[in-house]
């Protein structure tokens, strides 16, 4: 009997992706851009994926064995399509270098795309390196979530739990952590 629950669990762990359902994971969002330079490629610059779709606004680099592609990264400003990867996203090189606890440097990579290098820059200056995001995988349907609308006054409505707070990096850190990872 224990063979047998310690097997169920174990598969329970590694169960199919067509199980998944949405989940806030902490990301280090970084970001690249098409117009060449440091943060783009030859494929990049040609606006080409790794899936073979087109690059635009509103796409997103991930690692597909966590993230697959097709998924729907949420952040607080914009929803995302998972569509491209790269080898510095696969290995999490931006979370391992910049991250100062170990929750930090654990976390996913998510490479937000960008038309040019303004706009990226420009985005990254206001926003927080670390992040929560949610992915939802893909055929994932937000009407599957229980909602509070349109409920009778004598019944009992139903909290939703909210998204942590974002964790913040001041302009100050951000310069020095840039310096270390030159």
């Amino acid at each position: 009997m224990k063979r047998f629950l310690t097997a169920f669990i174990f598969l329970l762990l590694v169960a199919p992706a067509g199980f998944a359902r949405e989940q806030s994971v902490l990301a280090r969002v970084t970001v690249y851009w098409a117009s060449g330079g440091g943060g783009s490629d030859h494929w990049t610059r040609r606006h080409i994926c790794s899936t073979g779709a087109r690059l635009r606004a509103g796409h997103c680099a991930v690692d597909p064995r966590r993230i697959p592609y097709g998924s729907k990264v949420t952040l607080p400003d914009a929803t995302l399509l998972a569509v491209d990867t790269g080898s510095a996203v696969r290995s999490r090189k931006a979370a391992r270098r910049s991250g100062r606890t170990a929750l930090e440097r654990n976390a996913l990579v998510v490479d937000r795309f960008f038309e040019t290098k303004q706009q990226a820059l420009s985005w990254a200056r206001r926003n927080p390196y670390f992040m929560l995001v949610r992915v939802s995988p893909p055929g994932f349907h937000s009407s599957q979530l229980p909602t509070t609308a349109a409920q009778s006054p004598n019944s009992r409505q139903r909290q939703i739990p909210s998204t942590p707070p974002v964790t913040a990096v001041s302009v100050q850190e951000r310069q020095k952590l840039s310096r270390f990872a030159r």
